[in-house]
């Protein structure tokens, strides 16, 4: 009977010596949610404006139910003064999820500090800012209606070279899962770090799947990148570490990928501070 391979820890099961253990370094700083804070200079006037533009989306928001079928809320932020929207910008802040969406309809949407409450940046074909407003969602419905009218119902047609080596059948694959899937159905997930591929393989796979319009990246640790493709329900899924070395590489067939949505919790309690914050705004200085 061969031993099993258990590895041995406890006194005396290291080689001795004084040789230094080496390990990756960890971040020491977790990032903490802070209330933001108000613009010193910023005048009764904005601060009043912003504080009420905020209070008319924090009623729809708290109106609104993720997943219910209703049209996320919204606040159109076209029509409040520079100053009031400077407002608006201090207090929301920068959160850790952005996303680009390029082709025929273009925009830039920051997440803020409250997680599911986004900022929608459109923009016309000289990239000036077309529209602007304040989305409450667990992906921005402008992205998700951008990936789905890029993409097609099937894989793009392709050859497969004398050098490929599981590309054909991950091919097979993928193309199974879009033609049989329905609206919400659970994600199938393909982990491309679990195979040998060949440069071939991977050229493979990039012409079946071309890039789509949508590019989503959340930092934390590392990085998380999501990236549509022009394969109905498709997406890239990447994660890299702190030294944006590739960890895990994988396809998703679904509808969005979990790692894109704002958790139904995280919303919630971005509805709890987004009314502390407002009620905040209105204390006496």
């Amino acid at each position: 009977m061969k031993p099993f391979p258990l590895p041995v820890t406890g006194p005396g099961s290291q080689p001795p010596g004084d040789e230094d253990l080496r390990v990756l370094a960890f971040p020491r700083d977790v990032d903490a949610f802070a209330m933001p804070a108000v613009p010193g200079g910023a005048g009764a006037e904005a601060l009043a404006a912003a504080r009420a533009a905020l209070a008319r989306f924090h009623a729809a928001f708290s109106a609104w139910t993720p997943g219910n079928g209703s049209d996320a809320p919204r606040l159109d932020l076209a029509g409040l003064a520079p100053a009031a929207l400077k407002v608006v910008d201090e207090v929301l802040g920068e959160g850790e999820v952005a996303i680009q969406v390029g082709g025929a309809e273009r925009y830039r949407i920051q997440e803020s500090v409250f997680a599911g409450v986004w900022r929608v940046c459109a923009l016309d074909a000289d990239g000036r800012l077309a529209a602007d407003w304040l989305e409450a969602s667990q992906v921005p419905g402008a992205a998700l209606q951008a990936a789905g009218r890029a993409a097609q119902p099937r894989l793009a047609d392709v050859e497969f070279p004398a050098g490929v080596m599981n590309a054909p059948a991950l091919v097979a694959e993928i193309g199974q899962q879009v033609a049989r899937r329905s609206r919400g159905d659970p994600a199938h997930v393909v982990n491309l770090t679990l195979f040998p591929l060949s440069p071939d393989d991977h050229r493979v796979l990039e012409r079946a799947l071309p890039v789509g319009p949508v590019a989503m990246i959340s930092r934390g640790f590392g990085n998380c990148r999501v990236t549509s493709t022009l394969a109905r329900d498709v997406w890239r899924v990447q994660y890299f570490n702190s030294m944006n070395t590739i960890i895990l590489d994988t396809i998703e067939v679904v509808d969005v990928p979990e790692v894109a949505l704002a958790a139904d919790e995280d919303l919630a309690d971005s509805r709890e501070r987004l009314a502390e914050l407002i009620a905040w705004m209105g204390e006496p200085s």
